[in-house]
């Protein structure tokens, strides 16, 4: 009976311990899963601590990107602000100037009403009255740059003493006793001694790079004719036929004087009605003209092709069409004969030349007088207009600085 009760002791003791064995076994699993979860707390909170960083940096990125979105955006407002500013000025700028515009031509008029009206009480009148003037100032005044860079220097010029450099003014003298014979004055040691050429474009082709007087020879011509080549100009072989600097020259001369050509090669000078003529209609050329003002501006005005008739036609203009920057002043006057003080061959009932004091293709009378009286510092104040002027650049009252006329072979 004992025995049978230790072995159910035993069997019992035996279960317990079966039983404790799992509780053990299990408690075991659970002790790993809880390290394992522990592990795998740790690693997620690192890296929710690196997230939490990375939006942090993100964060600050983003206030940064704002702040700056912020500034750019002020500095265009204040831009902005500036050009409706400068917009503003600008409009009132162009209403001042052109309320000065209006002022400076009504006084203008105002002041030739008042000499007409001085020159009836004097009984001083002109038989066929004033010519029709241009307006003082033009509605409009470019501000591009000059056809070309500054030319190259050429030779002193020989002064003419009855015209010394410094006076304000250069009247011109009575054409009835300008010389027509040996208009030119050449300066020694300035002649390139080769050629004839046709023109410059051929001097240029043969190799005659530099400006200077050349002797040309066109094709219809029997005489030879001294004239300056202007190299510096792109593509060069411009022939000079015109040109005004400082007064030296008189240009108020007589039909003799323009036909034949006058004043100084290598400075102002007239190459001659018939030089020109005898150029022209060898070939097809075009027109260049510089002009420049008293602040050193300079623009231009070119014509795609430039010819004269022949002396029977008085010399007639032919331009073909206007492109450049001081505007078109040329176009009134081409299909118009050339008038000087003793051959009046313009559209006014009166002689243009008289009024403008010098030789041009007037019409009825001028929109440009780039033969007129030399004045110096621009704006003068003569009752016909007799400056160089260009209408469509500064207005007929403002006498320019420099100007220069310029052909060659049509490419």
């Amino acid at each position: 009976m004992d025995i049978e009760n230790l072995k159910d002791v035993l069997s019992k003791q035996k279960r317990e311990i079966d039983i404790l064995q799992l509780v053990v076994d299990v408690d075991g699993n659970i002790v790993n899963e809880v390290k394992l979860l522990r592990k795998e707390s740790r690693n997620m909170n690192s890296r929710v601590t690196q997230l939490y960083m990375q939006l942090l940096h993100e964060i600050i990125r983003k206030r940064d990107n704002s702040l700056e979105l912020s500034q750019l955006e002020n500095k265009v407002l204040n831009v902005t602000t500036e050009m409706l500013k400068m917009a503003t000025k600008y409009k009132e700028l162009e209403v001042k100037y052109a309320a000065l515009t209006d002022l400076v031509n009504n006084q203008s008029v105002t002041i030739s009403l008042l000499e007409e009206q001085c020159l009836r009480i004097f009984s001083r009148q002109d038989t066929h009255g004033s010519p029709p003037l241009v307006q003082v100032v033009p509605q409009h005044i470019p501000n591009s740059q000059p056809y070309s860079p500054v030319l190259l220097g050429g030779n002193e010029i020989q002064r003419d003493p009855a015209y010394p450099r410094d006076r304000d003014v250069r009247p011109p003298p009575d054409p009835a006793t300008s010389p027509t014979k040996s208009p030119f004055r050449v300066p020694p040691l300035a002649l390139i001694n080769e050629g004839p050429f046709k023109d410059c474009q051929q001097a240029k082709e043969a190799g005659h790079s530099n400006s200077g007087i050349y002797m040309i020879k066109p094709e219809n011509s029997n005489e030879p004719m001294q004239l300056w080549c202007e190299n510096s100009l792109d593509p060069g072989g411009w022939a000079v036929i015109q040109k005004r600097t400082d007064g030296s020259v008189n240009f108020f001369r007589n039909w003799d004087s323009y036909k034949k050509g006058f004043g100084n090669i290598d400075g102002e000078y007239w190459l001659g009605l018939e030089n020109i003529y005898m150029l022209t209609n060898q070939d097809n050329y075009r027109l260049l003209i510089e002009l420049e003002d008293w602040s050193n501006k300079k623009v231009y005005a070119e014509y795609s092709s430039f010819r004269l008739e022949p002396e029977s036609e008085f010399y007639r203009l032919r331009l073909g069409t206007y492109q450049g920057n001081a505007g078109d002043s040329m176009i009134w006057h081409n299909g118009k004969q050339f008038t000087t003080l003793d051959r009046d061959r313009d559209m006014y009932s009166g002689n243009c030349a008289h009024f403008h004091k010098g030789g041009w293709w007037y019409n009825a009378c001028a929109h440009s007088n780039l033969n007129g009286v030399w004045y110096r510092g621009g704006h003068y104040r003569s009752k016909y207009q007799d400056g160089i002027f260009w209408a469509e650049y500064r207005g007929g009252s403002y006498s320019l600085k420099a100007v220069q006329m310029m052909i060659r072979p049509i490419d």
